[in-house]
């Protein structure tokens, strides 16, 4: 590209790439591990130059400031994974759970899996957009597995098996969505690119784009992990390795979130479809209050956040179904605050796997005792995932609350249900892992705390103080989103 503004594409999709290509060649741990972690370096400043400099739309290609927050969401909790993967992945190799072959097909699918989490975020097409959640969610189904033991190979292949019947719903719904532009726009790509949908969906057969919708939101719904169709989750966040636990939870989770926002663009631009918001409020309330009722008698830490997962994706989806400025903003500030603490959370959990030998909670007591630093960031975590003050979690909760209160009043109370259900499961769990008399540890870890400390300061900075700047792009997007 002659034009500078196109480099940071550059960097957003071909550092990952080259990466991955590079890292399937590279037998040494240590020099992989840094290759791995330099790359999402490279892919997070590439991400971070797209608030500099905005290249023109393309065919296949763009960039607005929607998928701008995804994609430095998506690029810095790559990079914090990529950190924490090091120590991690380091402890598995010197305890034999993993071999040297097994990490060197492990880092080159993290950067395959971040090269399709990333174009899914700067495809102009709808059909690119679908093959690149594709290929992202088959580079995290190889990686559940990655341990080969019976229980990772059956969450792999579960994960697999549901997310291929929901990427064949997305399929269909994207299909409908070419079906009714063809009359509008004619054959060829221009006829699945956003830019020239989003002008022209005014035209569109209402009745194909409701039909659409609806398997759009089934098909991406899967890869969110919204109720009814979020089963693969729980399972793959326990037996995968965790760094994949919290990329699944900060980050996957929000590529399929962003494919539900285009598409529900897309059906605010048309007066004769019907609203997408009662659909997703629906699924947004049964996924918070299933999720936070499925926390009190889980007996599996990974598992217990798989299902807090659940419970925030949902109030997340709730709030843009909720819709309006203050919703929108709020569901924005969520699902950011989100990918921080709940990958945060893990990077904690990862290492309290290790040092105990077990991820069972019955067996992990008193770790503010024998691991301070551990033990304390986990607590914290928790703290900031429940919704106390001063996190942001808690600010974007409120103002997800107060917006609920102000347009649908009578949706208030099973939301605040919902999120008080989720609190107090949360708050009895920490009790048993955190305090008490500590259990003996089982093994020697060495915890990365750089990773969980930077996350859990960013979110307690953004529930104090949000930069003025950052609330007027958080305002435009609000508005964009309609």
């Amino acid at each position: 590209m002659s034009d500078l503004s196109g480099l940071p594409f550059v960097g957003v999709l071909g550092a990952p790439l080259v990466a991955a290509a590079a890292l399937a060649a590279i037998r040494g741990y240590r020099l992989s591990a840094a290759v791995n972690a330099v790359a999402s370096f490279v892919t997070l400043l590439a991400a971070f130059a797209f608030l500099a400099m905005k290249p023109a739309p393309g065919p296949l290609l763009f960039i607005d400031d929607l998928n701008i927050v995804f994609i430095v969401v998506n690029a810095f909790v790559g990079f914090t994974t990529s950190v924490f993967s090091a120590s991690y992945i380091g402890h598995e190799i010197e305890t034999g759970r993993l071999t040297r072959n097994h990490v060197r097909f492990y880092h080159a699918m993290f950067q395959a899996m971040m090269f399709g989490m990333n174009l899914a975020l700067v495809a102009n097409n709808i059909g690119l957009m679908w093959v690149a959640v594709e290929l992202a969610t088959l580079t995290t189904v190889v990686m559940v597995g990655l341990y080969r033991t019976h229980q990772s190979l059956e969450a792999a292949w579960k994960y697999f098996i549901l997310g291929s019947v929901g990427i064949a719903l997305a399929l269909f719904g994207t299909t409908l969505v070419y079906v009714a532009a063809l009359p509008v726009l004619g054959e060829g790509l221009q006829t699945m690119a956003w830019t020239n949908l989003i002008v022209h969906v005014a035209q569109f057969e209402p009745a194909i784009l409701n039909l659409a919708f609806v398997f759009l939101l089934l098909g991406y719904g899967t890869k969110v992990g919204l109720v009814p169709v979020h089963g693969w989750l729980p399972d793959a966040h326990a037996e995968g390795p965790t760094p994949i636990s919290a990329v699944l939870s900060g980050l996957l989770l929000n590529v399929a979130l962003y494919a539900v926002l285009r598409f529900k663009m897309l059906m605010a631009g048309n007066a004769g479809a019907v609203a997408p918001g009662p659909l997703m409020i629906g699924m947004g309330l049964a996924s918070l209050s299933f999720g936070a009722l499925m926390l009190y008698r889980r007996r599996d830490i990974k598992r217990l956040f798989a299902y807090s997962s659940i419970e925030h994706m949902g109030i997340i989806t709730f709030a843009f179904g909720v819709g309006g400025p203050l919703a929108n903003f709020a569901g924005l500030l969520h699902m950011a605050m989100h990918s921080l603490t709940k990958s945060a959370i893990f990077y904690a959990v990862g290492h309290v796997a290790q040092i105990k030998g077990t991820q069972r909670i019955a067996d992990i007591r008193g770790l503010t005792h024998s691991h301070p630093l551990l033990g304390w960031g986990l607590v914290l975590g928790v703290l900031a995932i429940a919704g106390i003050p001063p996190m942001g979690i808690f600010m974007s909760e409120f103002l997800i609350v107060t917006s609920t209160m102000d347009r649908m009043p009578w949706l208030a109370a099973p939301l605040v249900g919902g999120l008080l259900l989720g609190f107090g499961a949360l708050l009895k769990q920490l009790n048993s892992v955190a305090f008490g008399e500590p259990t003996p540890n089982q093994a020697p870890g060495d915890a990365s705390y750089l990773p969980l400390y930077g996350h859990l300061a960013l979110v307690l900075t953004a529930g104090i103080f949000l930069p003025a700047s950052l609330v007027q792009w958080f305002q435009t997007i609000a508005r964009l989103l309609g």
